[in-house]
């Protein structure tokens, strides 16, 4: 939630700044500001709105400064609004601008205006800028007067800090919330994600849970949470500068959905070895580890979640191992009882969502060892984890996420299979497993294929109002996966429900105005789903059935057929999101929305 970027440098930053706040809209798009401190005085300007918002005032009144920041904004506190955009500031000395949420900002904010400041935003972030400037102000310089205000602060936050009395310099703080920063020469930057600084850095530093930065032009310290100087490693981005950028493609989104039989192959294909998965894969001490699982905990959100739901499948029918998966926000709010031997494996496309991340501290010393499977190298995730295995989707900009969804998939039917070894799973069905997983990219492309029909089919959908996803076995997970993107970026109401469940309650729904879409794949469910379907067809309900046999689902009147490729079935859970990804943007599309940043979401969930 929301973007950082901060820059000091012998050159103008502004371009710096704007170009960065353009590569982190994903995070936030409500609002977006700038200060530049200019050699003498600190300079701001701010828009509601997108960053072309304030793109376009800087057009008619250039910044110009050799040292600044600037954010991108999802409203928390207060409407996205001018006054409530960031950077936020305390008089004319000093701008802050701060993702998280301060958990205890209305106590300090009272007590701040008792000691006379007057607030002009409604946002939890001014109070950090008058608790900075009233340190300042009793005598502190800038460094301690953050250090001292981080240690008043409750909840999750990353800040940076720029004070006209202090030229060039910049400071930072990172407290359960991303930042990083990129290591120039002649110049340094922070950012809440490397994306926005690749144009003028490939080399960055991963600050940790409670660190505090100073940086200049040329040089930069940094103060664990106990205040002693650290060394941070700084490690070198691993994809093209092309990663980021949209191409022949008009969104992200379908930029994405075109490039998963290569980031599938990316996710398995390093890992295998004589048609078998390496262990090393994730990590050196995963042999030992996974020797002593008795049991899995899958913790996720949102997409991550649907995955982890098509794992338990896996993880209890193919390897006979006992799996629970809960959503990160209610398994970290409830007493738990954690087996002896737990594994557990947290998912993450971001690797910073702020609940699994929670829920993976509060579990630490009770659980047999940590996995993440994880997008991000150098998160939270991955360096608070024990094992990890990266997903290799490289860089997800649109907001509804898709690659990444399918390379999770990839990740946990390896983890499966690893762990599988010491249960139920014999050396000969993991090599047919391992064969049928190289096939995965090429069907991939022939789904792909389906295009032009979908965005025919998705021409029923643009004037409805709710929609039904159906799907049995590990198709359920897809059909709630197909469901979510549906709502999230076309926003029609979609709900998915196990086909067996109709009768339950949810064919009360359906009539004309409901058109149901289900996943029908060739196996030993497939009679079981027909006769779910008549039962919508005969309520009037329309159908738009994606079937892996259409010698079995026949097209007729309200019935639309379009057949999938033939598959082994261990891999129709990945296969089968392909279709309903390109109907959920092909419907967006028709209405007219914004398909790469729907409203109220933002990509990296880093708040409560």
């Amino acid at each position: 939630m929301c973007g950082i970027v901060g820059a000091t440098a012998e050159r103008s930053v502004s371009g710096i700044l704007l170009e960065g706040l353009r590569r982190l809209e994903y995070r936030g798009y409500d609002s977006a500001g700038m200060a530049v401190w200019d050699g003498d005085l600190i300079h701001r300007l701010r828009r509601a709105g997108k960053v072309q918002a304030l793109a376009d005032a800087l057009d008619g009144q250039p910044l110009t400064g050799s040292a600044g920041i600037a954010h991108t904004r999802w409203a928390t506190h207060g409407k996205p609004t001018e006054d409530n955009a960031h950077p936020h500031m305390s008089g004319t000395s000093l701008a802050v601008v701060h993702n998280g949420i301060i958990e205890n900002f209305e106590e300090l904010k009272s007590e701040l205006m008792i000691s006379g400041y007057r607030f002009s935003s409604e946002t939890d972030t001014e109070v950090i800028a008058h608790l900075l400037d009233r340190a300042i102000k009793g005598g502190a310089d800038h460094l301690s007067a953050v250090k001292d205000a981080v240690a008043s602060l409750d909840g999750a936050f990353a800040l940076g800090v720029i004070h006209k009395d202090k030229p060039g310099e910049l400071i930072a703080a990172r407290q359960g919330s991303p930042l990083v920063i990129g290591v120039g020469i002649g110049e340094n930057f922070i950012a809440s994600d490397q994306l926005a600084l690749l144009p003028v850095t490939d080399r960055f530093m991963f600050l940790e849970e409670g660190d505090i930065a100073h940086l200049t032009r040329d040089d930069i310290t940094v103060w664990n949470i106990k205040g002693d100087i650290v060394e941070r490693e700084i490690t070198q981005y691993e994809h093209a500068t092309s990663a980021t950028e949209k191409g022949k493609f008009k969104h992200y989104m379908m930029k994405e959905i075109y490039e998963q039989p290569t980031v599938t192959l990316a996710a398995f294909q390093d890992r295998i070895q004589g048609a078998l998965v390496n262990e090393r894969a994730f990590g050196e001490q995963a042999s030992a580890v996974f020797d002593q699982v008795k049991q899995i905990q899958i913790i996720a959100c949102g997409t991550s979640y649907h995955a982890g739901l098509i794992a338990k499948y896996w993880m209890e029918g193919l390897a006979g191992i006992p799996c629970h998966v809960e959503v990160a926000s209610e398994y970290r709010y409830r007493p738990v009882v954690i087996q002896e031997g737990t594994l557990f494996i947290s998912i993450s496309q971001s690797g910073e969502t702020a609940d699994t991340l929670a829920a993976l501290r509060d579990v630490k010393d009770q659980i047999l060892a940590s996995l993440t499977i994880c997008n991000v190298p150098g998160s939270s995730l991955v360096r608070e984890s024990d094992l990890c295995l990266m997903t290799n989707a490289g860089p997800e900009i649109g907001v509804a996420s898709t690659k990444a969804f399918t390379t999770q998939l990839v990740c946990l039917l390896l983890t499966t299979l690893v762990i599988g070894r010491r249960f139920k799973i014999t050396e000969v069905v993991e090599r047919q497993i391992v064969e049928s997983i190289m096939l995965l990219p090429g069907l991939i492309e022939e789904s792909l294929q389906m295009d032009s029909d979908i965005e025919l089919m998705s021409q029923a959908f643009a004037e409805k109002q709710h929609s039904l996803f159906l799907g049995r076995g590990t198709l359920y997970p897809v059909a709630m996966e197909g469901a979510l993107k549906l709502k999230e970026i076309s926003y029609i109401h979609a709900e998915a429900y196990p086909a067996g469940e109709l009768k339950h309650g949810p064919l009360a729904l359906v009539d004309k105005d409901m058109p149901v879409v289900t996943v029908a794949p060739r196996n030993d469910m497939l009679d079981k789903l027909k006769a779910n379907l008549q039962e919508v067809s005969a309520r009037g309900g329309e159908l738009f059935v994606f079937a892996g046999c259409t010698q079995k689902v026949q097209p007729g009147e309200g019935i639309h057929v379009l057949g999938m490729p033939d598959m082994p079935e261990i891999l129709e859970p990945i296969v089968y999101t392909i279709p309903l990804q390109l109907l959920s943007y092909h419907v967006a599309v028709l209405k007219g929305t914004d398909v790469d940043q729907p409203r109220n979401l933002a990509k990296s969930v880093t708040v409560e």
